[in-house]
């Protein structure tokens, strides 16, 4: 290789250099400074606003038999702000969280996710039905935006399907999202967030108990 032309292929990487430096700091310039690309990507992470306490757990419905593999949100205990009969029936059902579940069970040995509901308004004095379908007619039709604590709602099997298989509880609802209780059959009784994927694509409707 002649001395010209390594001079030109110098020349030739020197030019793409500053031209390719001049796009990178192009590229990453806000707020009057250059910045790294770690740094833009938290400034636009940021930009998003506080994200919401969730962490991720796996779980398994399988409310007919057949094991189905999930995962939803999970979040910290929070209170809620129910009040009266739906915080007694609320508290109760919180006192079966860890109990495993049970196809059929009503008792603390296992549970299953009617049979939770039954036993927690039981023990605030009042009967509901025993089925999650029964259950389902039990109060006034309820949408989604409007759900409050205490509220009834249910799930199919797999998404899109219209036959109810499965029943939990509002517990909390407030300016972080939507957290029910229920009797998942691989957890036990737990509360999880009524907005991850799995749970919004099964969810077939909501109730407000009758009190």
């Amino acid at each position: 290789m002649g001395r010209r032309t390594t001079k030109i292929l110098l020349l030739f990487g020197l030019w793409a250099a500053l031209v390719l430096g001049a796009c990178s700091r192009k590229l990453n310039y806000r707020d009057g400074r250059y910045r790294s690309a770690r740094d833009m990507v938290r400034l636009k992470h940021s930009s998003r606003g506080p994200s919401r306490p969730a962490f991720k757990t796996k779980d398994k419905y399988s409310p007919a038999g057949g094991a189905t593999t999930k995962t939803v949100a999970k979040r910290p205990f929070r209170a809620g702000n129910a009040t009266g009969t739906l915080a007694t029936v609320i508290g109760a059902a919180r006192a079966y969280q860890g109990t495993p579940y049970l196809f059929g069970g009503t008792t603390r040995l296992g549970l299953d996710c009617s049979g939770l509901l039954q036993l927690a308004f039981g023990e605030a004095g009042v009967a509901i039905p025993r089925s999650s379908n029964e259950q389902a007619v039990w109060g006034a039709p309820v949408a989604a935006p409007d759900l409050r604590p205490g509220d009834l709602i249910f799930f199919g099997a797999s998404p899109g399907s219209r036959t109810i298989t499965h029943v939990g509880m509002v517990t909390v609802v407030d300016a972080e999202g939507v957290d029910f209780i229920h009797a998942s059959s691989s957890l036990g009784v737990v509360e999880n967030s009524f907005e991850s994927d799995y749970y919004l694509s099964r969810f077939i409707r909501a109730v407000r108990p009758r009190l």
